[in-house]
């Protein structure tokens, strides 16, 4: 017995954009293939067959059943043929795909931009105009005893007024400090950490990496870490930081990035995140070289907040600011509030709530800071809501963390 393959679960599936090709847009956000297909409205029903059990002659016969026409059965060698071909079917073509990336990442000299042109320009001389005109009028806050900031991820052009509130706080005697930035991983594996020791290049230039440290947390965090993990290699939330620390510091401005996975055990099973020993030595090892290290580095976060509407399984559309959304608002201040005041537990027991229901895609970098750095506090600068489509809303914010004042007595 021939069966389909199944499905990969980490497409991008979505309405075709294009009016003259309705349908639904397949695209592989890991870039192991580079295709993009567009399944006609009358066939899309026909990807339940690819579930890794289903007979591919049995499929074929209910295809023509269906169908009253004997030529359906085609139907089904076609679209196995196009999907395994993008590297869509868990099969040895995607295997050979996934390998190929995986290598080619492995043995890369730098990380190569991988949202240029598209979330920001990818040439020089228009990238810093382009983020000249995003700070540009923007009042700087007191920058006494700034150890941190958390910027958004969502697309530049949709955040720009958080991202400027964030950066407008970096003060130019910053520019030789490591950059710890730590990103959402949204495609990583849940309980871990990504570490590269590879510079990122952009259109500005290329940075430097922290390679001893990325060394150290490899080694003492090792339960929890991924080294020279493949998804820095797709992965937006580092970038668009990197763009703006470059922009503010110049191109060789020196980076540790980090990729945070999602902590799932701990939002659907409850605990705190480092009941987990892989959370937890990657954590014991970060609060130890913060602790050590705390005058030479600079902690960026880049994290977006709720993710609302039909995009994101939603039963209903969503409006910034209107309805429903203005009890998001509400839940989100809430959540900046423990952050605010450092209170990382009473911050997870929030995001607990509804098994997380406000699809945060930055609590885990959030809580990952607040459990790496020692008394600090935090400003909210920004916060905004954007339709990011017709019915789906994404919150973010710009916040600022300094060194709690101790008393002396």
């Amino acid at each position: 017995m021939s069966v389909l393959p199944a499905l990969r679960r980490d497409l991008d599936l979505m309405p075709s954009p294009v009016p003259e090709r309705p349908g639904l847009l397949m695209r592989d956000p890991m870039r192991f293939g580079e295709s993009v297909l567009i399944v006609p409205p009358a066939l899309a029903g026909c990807l339940s067959l690819f579930d890794g059990r289903t007979d591919v002659a049995e499929a074929k016969a209910a295809l023509v059943r269906a169908a009253g026409d004997v030529r359906a059965g085609a139907i089904v060698d076609h679209l196995l043929e196009a999907m395994s071909g993008a590297g869509f079917l868990l099969d040895d073509a995607y295997a050979a795909l996934r390998a190929a990336r995986e290598r080619a990442f492995a043995e890369s000299t730098c990380r190569a931009p991988a949202h240029s042109g598209a979330a920001y320009p990818d040439e020089a001389s228009a990238l810093a105009e382009t983020l000249t005109g995003y700070m540009a009028g923007t009042t700087a806050p007191s920058q006494d005893g700034l150890v941190g900031i958390a910027a958004p991820h969502v697309s530049p052009e949709g955040g720009w007024r958080s991202y400027a509130a964030a950066y407008a706080a970096l003060a130019p005697t910053l520019r030789d400090r490591t950059f710890v930035v730590l990103g959402t991983s949204h495609y990583g594996a849940p309980e871990t950490f990504g570490l590269t020791r590879k510079a990122f290049r952009t259109p500005a230039g290329e940075t430097r990496a922290d390679v001893d440290l990325v060394a150290e947390l490899a080694e003492r965090g090792s339960a929890g870490v991924r080294e020279e993990d493949y998804c820095h290699a797709v992965e937006h939330s580092v970038e668009f930081q990197v763009v703006f620390l470059q922009h503010l510091f110049g191109p060789d401005v020196r980076v540790l990035p980090i990729l945070c996975g999602p902590f799932a055990r701990a939002t659907l099973a409850g605990g705190l995140p480092e009941d987990d020993p892989g959370v937890a030595s990657f954590l014991e090892a970060l609060r130890g070289v913060a602790s050590r290290e705390r005058a030479r580095l600079f902690f960026v976060l880049g994290i977006d907040l709720a993710h609302v509407g039909r995009r994101y399984g939603d039963p209903l559309a969503a409006r910034a600011h209107e309805q429903g959304m203005i009890r998001v608002a509400d839940r989100d201040r809430e959540r900046l509030e423990r952050v605010r005041v450092g209170d990382a537990a009473g911050f997870w027991r929030l995001v607990q709530e509804g098994a997380d229901d406000l699809k945060w895609c930055g609590a885990s970098p959030l809580y990952t800071f607040l459990r790496t750095v020692d008394g600090v506090r935090g400003d909210l600068l920004a916060y905004e809501q954007w339709n990011i489509d017709d019915e789906s809303v994404v919150t973010f914010a710009g916040l600022g963390f300094r060194e709690e004042e101790r008393q002396i007595g």
